[in-house]
């Protein structure tokens, strides 16, 4: 793989992982902790499941998956919760999870991103490119459930990219 593209995509990576904490911690910070643990119904996500749902996955595929750290994911546990956590401790969480996440993304050796590794216990293996793909895509998704989610909770657009004419 030519450095230049590799080392492209591992910048823009850390990038976007960078504005998916800030419109992570932007969200949290506006919603109450009733709000955050708050469903529509059983067949939805709070707030908080989200964000332990994307620490969970993140530390799985980047900091078990890439690095090769011990696989300590309990992805039941994600989706169960119920509240125990704010949302400063949410966003403390998250922003943690991520920080780790990026330093493995930035420190990696262009070269390694075609190696193969299995982030998940019985899913085929992936290259190291895909499972950092897979985090910052994942990731990125979810942030967007969240910023809907906020937005329709304040009832209120929160101008996290270009400002709208009111």
């Amino acid at each position: 793989m030519d450095n230049k593209i590799a080392e492209t995509f591992l910048d823009f990576s850390c990038r976007r992982l960078d504005m998916i904490v800030t419109n992570m911690k932007f969200c949290l910070g506006k919603l109450t902790d009733e709000q955050i643990w708050s469903r529509g119904g059983p067949h939805e996500n709070a707030v908080g499941n989200i964000v332990l749902h994307l620490c969970g996955n993140i530390r799985q595929w980047a900091i078990h998956g890439v690095s090769g750290a011990k696989d300590v994911r309990v992805r039941e546990a994600e989706f169960s919760a119920d509240g125990g956590l704010t949302g400063a401790q949410l966003s403390t969480m998250f922003a943690d999870t991520i920080a780790e996440a990026r330093h493995i993304i930035a420190t990696l050796p262009p070269e390694r991103l075609t190696d193969r590794t299995a982030p998940q216990p019985g899913r085929p293996e992936v290259s190291v490119l895909e499972a950092i793909y897979q985090v910052v895509a994942h990731a990125h998704e979810h942030t967007g459930q969240v910023i809907l989610v906020t937005k329709q909770m304040i009832a209120t657009d929160l101008d996290l990219t270009t400002p709208r004419p009111r």
